[in-house]
């Protein structure tokens, strides 16, 4: 049976994603599979099948005599993981240009303009990050390539169980990351080269891991 078009698996999947996602796991929690399935209201099956999904996705580990267990990410996967999304973002917004539709580029510079409202004192890392992720979903509506789409929602993922983001870590890489999004927007509405494209998109997700990894020898600097 499912619940709103998901099955069981679908559902557990989803519950302790969120979890993860939102802090409510936090590296090295136990997870419980017969405590996931009472909240759930199910059996400890499909739970067992979700959490094996999340282990596909580093985002759950098996310990000895432990079990399933939040696992945390480190500066490597965070690097590599910023790699791989300014590849296959940068290839997707290009893909996706053509067939981005003027409604679509008027939500996405709404959605820009809100991440500019937030710019100021009263900063909020976690509302920036989820505003930065609708834009570039709005970009990626009408993805031709479920794998491709697949990839990106694994990297935020992994992203996510971070419980934090760049702009955290940077946030004076948040207004740079702004003037970006209008560039890109503008190449898009003028109808630019795919490789134009590409290399803006790409360039895009670079600049914030750059940003990140000037921010983190800067912090080993003074820690010597």
């Amino acid at each position: 049976m499912t619940m709103n078009g998901l099955s069981k698996a679908d559902q557990a999947h989803q519950h302790v994603l969120n979890g993860i996602t939102s802090g409510q796991y936090k590296p090295g929690d136990r997870l419980v599979l017969s405590t996931i399935a009472n909240e759930l209201g199910m059996s400890v099956v499909p739970v067992r099948e979700a959490i094996r999904r999340l282990q596909t996705d580093n985002l759950v580990q098996f310990e000895r005599n432990v079990g399933a267990t939040v696992t945390g990410i480190d500066p490597i996967e965070y690097h590599h993981t910023m790699e791989t999304l300014a590849l296959v973002e940068g290839y997707s917004t290009a893909l996706c240009a053509p067939l981005v539709t003027a409604e679509t580029l008027t939500k996405a510079r709404e959605i820009n303009e809100q991440m500019r409202d937030l710019l100021g004192e009263d900063f909020a890392p976690a509302q920036f990050t989820r505003l930065n992720e609708e834009f570039h979903l709005a970009l990626f509506e009408p993805h031709p390539n479920p794998h491709i789409l697949d990839l990106i929602h694994r990297g935020w993922n992994r992203l996510a169980a971070l419980r934090s983001s760049t702009f955290s870590f940077v946030p004076s890489r948040a207004p740079s990351s702004v003037v970006e999004h209008d560039a890109l927007l503008d190449l898009i509405a003028d109808g630019a080269a795919f490789a134009v494209i590409e290399a803006a998109a790409r360039e895009h997700r670079l600049n914030a891991l750059n940003a990140y990894l000037n921010h983190h020898a800067q912090s080993a600097t003074k820690d010597l």
